[in-house]
């Protein structure tokens, strides 16, 4: 449906604000309530929420969500709202937000994962419980490399260098770490980053930050609400009689495929390339939806 297209819905572009700027402020209120649990309740509260070897061994799933809503210090959730609003507001833009929020959550999920395979391996090196918005952050950060492979962004803020570079070197440094876990490391779960990244760039090579390559639960509801099959000659005769009124009707045709076509080309070699005719069927497309 051409509806459910992030780029040929023109009221998300008008939105007061950004999911990013949502969640910064979503994130900032869950540190300040952290700090008032620290100060006047119990801070034991939070082995419920962030990620520990004891939650997963009774069960607590809820871990590889709540912990990524959590930081440990000032600097901490610092360098994370950094890198995210940095990273945030294009990667929202390119996966609109209802996949936005998918990948930031479900990238730092299968960081926890592996984090937390390790946790119950190895708990004497992966032992300590993890919290921290930086899986999914690194999710968001292999998507903008992969996307963006030749821009010039800074390591660190200092030194300048491809995006993709940047990718390889965050991901060598995460690999390192995982297979070394010395403390030397920083006391940063590497594993979880790791885990973050894989999964970004799976995003991207599924081809998931395109709208109309459909997300794995949406296959399977498509086809559990798919009509019964109807015979071969009724299906024919209704084929024929749906085009001929088509064709009668719209001499131009604006079918999702030949829209996806259109659309793809603009990301190619922009929108400058396309044709008279092209432009007027994406056009065509816009109006037909905004009328429904």
């Amino acid at each position: 449906m051409l509806e459910d297209r992030d780029y040929m819905r023109q009221s998300d572009y008008r939105s007061g604000m950004t999911l990013t700027a949502l969640l910064t402020i979503i994130l900032v209120g869950v540190f300040a309530l952290q700090c008032v649990n620290d100060a006047y309740f119990r801070p034991q509260l939070e082995s419920y929420v962030a990620l520990t070897r004891e939650g997963l061994l009774h069960g607590w799933v809820w871990q590889l969500i709540t912990f990524q809503l959590l930081h440990a210090n000032v600097m901490h959730i610092a360098m994370n709202l950094i890198g995210f609003w940095w990273l945030g507001h294009f990667v929202e833009n390119v996966l609109g937000r209802k996949r936005f929020l998918i990948a930031m959550f479900g990238c730092g999920a299968v960081g926890g994962v592996l984090q937390g395979s390790l946790m119950l391996l190895f708990p004497n090196a992966f032992g300590a419980g993890v919290v921290g918005a930086s899986a999914g952050v690194s999710g968001l950060l292999a998507i903008f490399c992969l996307l963006e492979r030749d821009s010039q962004v800074r390591f660190n803020f200092i030194l300048p260098m491809p995006a993709i570079t940047m990718l390889y070197i965050w991901g060598g440094i995460s690999l390192f770490f995982t297979l070394v876990p010395s403390f030397r490391g920083g006391g940063i779960a590497h594993a979880a980053h790791l885990g973050g990244l894989l999964a970004g760039v799976a995003w991207v090579k599924l081809g998931w930050h395109h709208d109309y390559v459909q997300l794995p639960w949406e296959r399977w509801f498509a086809r559990s609400e798919r009509p019964v099959s109807k015979p071969k000659a009724l299906k024919s005769s209704q084929a024929a009689s749906v085009s001929r009124v088509e064709n009668a009707a719209a001499p131009m045709p604006t079918s999702d495929n030949e829209v996806d076509a259109i659309l793809d080309k603009i990301s190619a070699k922009g929108i400058n390339s396309l044709t008279s005719r092209e432009r007027a069927i994406l056009e065509a497309a816009r109006k037909k939806m905004a009328q429904r």
